[in-house]
């Protein structure tokens, strides 16, 4: 029996579609009038207010002067976006890392839309090609004898699929994790998450995570060997071989391979967490390759989808994939390795490869990272530290509240940066790989006018 409509929802229903026609009719535009843009700000703050979360514009006041608070993006390309009054603003967060080969790459975005023409989604139960080229081409690029890939949508879902792949792969339970880390904030991931605000109000969460110093290798070697003492052997050690989140800590020098090597002796996994360090962001494809180590598994996401579509993986040698062989349903996903998020990785990686960015992040990271050193030499009681590798940069000051007016001056100028999640102190650079150097002397320029004022 048809179910009839009454008055007031067939009202709300056309209320509705009108302004979702609006929205449409928006999106469909290549530019907007002053008006336009007037009711898009309108329309968004009232939106993050009422519907998405107030807390997001109490944030935005705090790391922007009151007159921008508001800012809206509405396009991008390059190492750039736009607001919708048309105030160009380079990029050095770069999506937290998402931009390595810049925004709306031309090569990337032809890859999805080509796709699309012929089908954006699998049926979920046949064999669909782009994810068997896909994991080829990372069995061909990444270190070592990693070889099975699995597909995921983002950073932390790499993670989750790494640690149940580790616990799969043994009947240990004991993970190690470190200091200032940063996995994700999903349950399993953010027990390997080491900031604790983020982490008490889902106490308890996953058992069996110990966590130790960064760096700290004979604090390492004694949690093994009282886990081993105490009957709670270690499954797998996970890290980032660059901390991100944490702000841009570099490891000791020599610190991954003995983790490797602790892990060989004691029967261990390695999971290296390449969600930001992936995809050239330091100078090399992977950072495992910077430090001339060979993890177990690699957890990629970020950088992966080009910018344009979510995509993640993990990587895995067939020791530990193997786990997966007699049930693939054990772990799966429904629009991980999604043809869409393929074509992108695909074009991606080619981008990375053809255009030779890990190397040019490489070299243009050195001239970034002595401009602004150069930049701060008179500014010590301000500055602590600027260091990192490739184009992940970070600048940690003595107190949060400089780095705060910093990061404000710097957007009221036209230069988008941001602290790090674990790090208050510390913000950090993290633009396209594609960046020009010419924005990257802007943005030196800007970093130095602004310090001299604070």
């Amino acid at each position: 029996m048809e179910k009839t409509i009454s008055k007031k929802e067939n009202q709300q229903y056309t209320e509705v579609s009108e302004y979702i026609n609006k929205v449409l009719s928006l999106i469909e535009k290549e530019a907007i009038t002053e008006e336009e843009a007037q009711w898009i700000t309108k329309e968004t703050v009232d939106g993050f207010r009422e519907h998405v979360n107030p807390g997001f514009l109490e944030y935005r006041k705090t790391v922007t002067v009151d007159t921008q608070f508001a800012a809206v993006e509405w396009s991008d390309e390059g190492s750039c976006f736009r607001d919708v009054n048309g105030k160009e603003y380079i990029d050095c967060l770069g999506g937290f890392g998402i931009y390595n080969v810049g925004h709306r790459n031309p090569k990337v975005v032809k890859a999805v839309q080509d796709q699309l023409k012929r089908q954006a989604l699998h049926s979920q139960d046949l064999l669909d090609p782009l994810r068997a080229m896909l994991a080829k081409i990372l069995a061909d690029i990444t270190p070592g004898d990693l070889k099975y890939a699995f597909f995921t949508n983002s950073g932390t879902e790499s993670v989750e699929a790494a640690l149940k792949l580790a616990k799969m792969h043994s009947d240990r339970t004991t993970f190690i994790s470190t200091t200032r880390s940063f996995h994700g904030k999903s349950l399993g991931s953010l027990s390997g998450t080491a900031k604790g605000i983020f982490r008490k109000p889902f106490l308890p969460l996953i058992p069996g995570f110990r966590h130790v110093p960064f760096g700290d290798i004979d604090m390492m070697r004694k949690t093994f060997e009282t886990c081993a003492m105490v009957g709670e052997d270690v499954a797998a050690v996970i890290l980032e071989p660059i901390q991100g989140e944490g702000g841009i800590i570099l490891p000791p020098d020599g610190y991954l391979k003995q983790v490797r090597e602790l892990c060989d002796e004691y029967e261990t996994l390695l999971i290296f967490d390449e969600v930001q360090t992936g995809m050239g962001r330091t100078g090399k494809m992977f950072a495992a390759e910077l430090y001339e180590v060979e993890p177990d598994i690699l957890c990629l996401a970020k950088a992966f989808g080009g910018g344009v579509m979510p995509a993640g993986a993990i990587v895995a040698n067939e020791k530990t994939f193997k786990s997966l062989f007699d049930n693939p349903f054990m772990h799966t996903t429904t629009f991980g390795g999604n043809p869409l998020a393929c074509a992108a990785a695909i074009a991606t990686i080619n981008v990375l490869i053809e255009e030779n960015l890990p190397a040019r992040a490489a070299e243009i990271g050195d001239y970034f990272l002595a401009g602004l050193k150069e930049a701060a030499a008179e500014h010590g009681d301000k500055v602590m530290e600027i260091r990192g590798k490739g184009l992940m940069i970070g600048i940690e000051f003595h107190k949060d509240e400089v780095g705060y007016a910093l990061s404000k001056g710097m957007f009221d100028e036209g230069i988008l940066v941001a602290g790090t999640l674990v790090n208050s102190k510390t913000i950090r650079i993290e633009p396209p790989l594609t960046i020009a150097k010419e924005e990257v002397d802007k943005v030196v320029a800007t970093f130095k006018k602004v310090l001299d004022t604070l």
